[in-house]
């Protein structure tokens, strides 16, 4: 069931905001996150594990408030539709972790300061999903046919990432970057996890800004991919937003899980553009027939898992070939 029903209370807004302003900050200061360290498998993986687990207390929660104010159908409705957004969010964000790898490899950061960087990249990201998310929904709930364009633009999207799995893009070849390096002063190498230092009486930059600029515009560009998404599965401001924080937060650790493993999944592209697709299709047929969010969510997990096995498989057959 898909309610058009928006449970968001200003008390359940501040509440959440409240929440991710602490959590963030333990991670940042209370755990080490604040010292420049190569993050290990292990540290990255804990926090896999303590934010999945967070989302999915607070998952049960909204069901448990919602369950005794407004029902069980809206509750397990609404429960569905936070399993399914935050599933897509959290699918999308491993193509964001490739762009990452291929950006902190263009630029050789080294791991120790890969962190920070990662750090205001949360930041920006968790910014401007907010600040789409309220202009999404305003669209939508003042322009119902904008639901058509964002349909469109993902069909799209999912099409051209199918073609163009196995590009990679020129960072060489980047306008904004290479206008940066044009009007900015930059060292010539890394002063550890600084983007700017004084040098003979001078402000410079560090070539840390760039790749900050550069996590920044791609979380940008992904964003627009995962706002549009996620309004086809629900409309509700709040489960948009607590579904698509909650996939950011984790993205941090999950990116240096991955990253050591990132060519074990060289399939899952295919997948993810086969999920914009679906949801995109979705968007464009809202009108004439509406998908249960229940099966959406059966069809993403179905894909996904599907094209993580395969690229686990055709990996280790080319391993034990060789």
């Amino acid at each position: 069931m898909d309610t058009a029903l928006h449970i968001g209370e200003p008390w359940m807004w501040a509440a959440f905001v409240g929440f991710v302003l602490a959590m963030l900050a333990v991670d940042l200061f209370l755990v080490g996150g604040n010292k420049a360290h190569k993050v290990g498998f292990r540290e990255a993986a804990a926090w896999s594990v303590v934010w999945v687990s967070l989302a999915m207390l607070f998952n049960a929660g909204l069901w448990w408030y919602l369950k005794g104010t407004y029902g069980g159908e809206v509750a397990d409705a609404k429960a569905v539709e936070f399993l399914t957004g935050y599933l897509i969010e959290k699918a999308l964000a491993v193509d964001n972790i490739f762009v990452f790898l291929m950006i902190f490899g263009f630029f050789a950061v080294p791991a120790e300061v890969q962190r920070r960087v990662l750090v205001y990249g949360v930041f920006g990201a968790i910014a401007m999903r907010a600040v789409m998310i309220v202009a999404g929904a305003w669209l939508v709930q003042e322009f119902h046919w904008i639901l058509y364009l964002f349909g469109a633009f993902l069909v799209v999207t999912g099409v051209k990432m199918l073609m163009f799995a196995e590009a990679a893009p020129d960072l060489a070849r980047n306008p904004l970057l290479n206008w940066i390096k044009r009007h900015v002063p930059l060292t010539p190498d890394y002063r550890g996890e600084k983007f700017c230092v004084r040098e003979n009486g001078v402000r410079v930059f560090t070539p840390l800004l760039l790749v900050l600029v550069m996590i920044e515009l791609s979380d940008l560009i992904f964003a627009v991919d995962s706002i549009p998404a996620i309004f086809a599965i629900t409309t509700d401001p709040f489960i948009v937003f607590t579904s698509n924080i909650f996939a950011i937060l984790g993205l941090r650790a999950m990116y240096f899980m991955l990253a050591g493993m990132a060519d074990r999944f060289h399939l899952l592209k295919y997948g993810l553009a086969m999920v914009l697709v679906f949801v995109g299709t979705k968007m464009l047929i809202v009108d004439f027939y509406k998908i249960p969010v229940g099966l959406s969510l059966g069809i993403v997990a179905l894909v996904i898992a599907t094209f993580m096995f395969a690229s686990l498989w055709t990996t280790r057959k080319k391993e034990a070939s060789l």
